[in-house]
């Protein structure tokens, strides 16, 4: 199965109550977001990254974060 070629892009680290207090890292890979944790995040972080991005789905993976892409229209 090919494998899809999206951009990798380091955006930035965990800077003041942007991010839950736990975020280590966010990347970017092509449109979907991917916050990574120094320790298991909980429903609270999970919340305030569902409220960063409303409409998209966003998911919780233990110490990682996922916001995935928009599916085209």
């Amino acid at each position: 199965m090919p494998q899809a070629t999206g951009e990798v892009r380091i955006h930035e680290t965990a800077s003041g109550d942007a991010w839950p207090v736990r975020t280590q890292a966010v990347s970017y890979v092509g449109n979907a977001c991917v916050v990574e944790g120094s320790g298991d995040f909980d429903l609270d972080d999970l919340n305030l990254v569902r409220h960063r991005f409303p409409g998209r789905r966003v998911t919780l993976d233990s110490d990682v974060i996922t916001v995935w892409p928009t599916p085209p229209a």
